[in-house]
């Protein structure tokens, strides 16, 4: 019972997303596969991170000593800046990419892609990003419990919506900021990272004002929640070496020789 009443707020959020992405954008959703990357994920959460006690470790500073808004102020910079440091490793170093790259597979990017992620990446993430920002502030657990709030927006941000805070997109992550990071167009690669304050992208020149609603997803796709569990593997099995969105040409994994027949996995044009 307690698990349902910490998902009801998520829950909620994306259902009222999902039903509106159904009358304003209509669009065939690969709502199937993206609740069962969730379900995988979710499980991983409640059994194997919990033993990365990062809550735990020794910080600069001690948030709770801080006003309340002090503290969170802080503490979302941090852990934003950080979420936007491992997002673009996410797109630079191949074996983050190989999990990373499910996220992307997504034909059609709705609210339902925001929990589509490989499981172990939570595990990478609660073994370097997020100790990491702790060893910078520790947050209290009413801070904590803000920012998972605050984190809702995500599910807004890859929402199927048109949106766009045009001249001001470089203030806070939206819809249309968001869906031309996940655009399966060349031209829109290397783009928009941030997770909630595009201002990260301003400062390191991967902002860009979004403009449309350009497609996404890549050329292979999970079919069942086999390949959802074995991913990187599917994913390599699949395709020749991995092209990164941001890079002008492919990324060798392995010094492998493919079948000629093998699709390429390069973003849908």
């Amino acid at each position: 019972m307690w698990l349902l009443i910490a998902l009801l707020p998520s829950l909620m959020v994306a259902t009222a997303c999902s039903v509106t992405e159904h009358f304003l954008r209509p669009a065939k959703s690969d709502w199937w596969i993206n609740l069962q990357a969730w379900a995988i994920y979710l499980a991983v959460s409640l059994t194997i991170l919990p033993l990365l006690d990062w809550l735990q470790m020794p910080s600069l500073i001690d948030g709770a000593k801080l006003p309340l808004w002090q503290s969170l102020l802080i503490f979302l910079i941090v852990r934003d800046f950080a979420e936007f440091a491992y997002h673009r490793a996410q797109h630079s170093i191949p074996w983050l990419w190989s999990m990373h790259s499910l996220h992307h597979s997504d034909p059609e990017m709705s609210a339902l892609t925001t929990q589509r992620h490989f499981w172990a990446d939570q595990l990478v993430k609660g073994a370097t990003v997020w100790p990491l920002s702790v060893m910078i502030i520790n947050p209290t657990m009413e801070v904590f419990a803000i920012y998972n709030t605050i984190s809702l927006w995500n599910l807004f941000v890859h929402a199927r919506l048109p949106v766009n805070f045009g001249r001001w997109s470089w203030l806070l992550n939206s819809p249309a900021y968001h869906r031309r990071h996940h655009s399966s167009l060349p031209e829109h690669y290397n783009s928009n990272y941030a997770a909630l304050f595009p201002i990260f992208d301003v400062i390191c020149g991967s902002y860009n004002r979004p403009d449309g609603c350009p497609p996404t997803g890549l050329d292979v796709q999970p079919k069942s929640a086999i390949d959802l569990m074995l991913w990187p593997m599917r994913h390599q099995t699949l395709a020749e070496p991995v092209v990164i969105p941001g890079r002008s040409a492919p990324i060798p994994e392995k010094p492998i020789e493919y079948p000629p027949s093998t699709g390429i996995v390069t973003p849908v044009t």
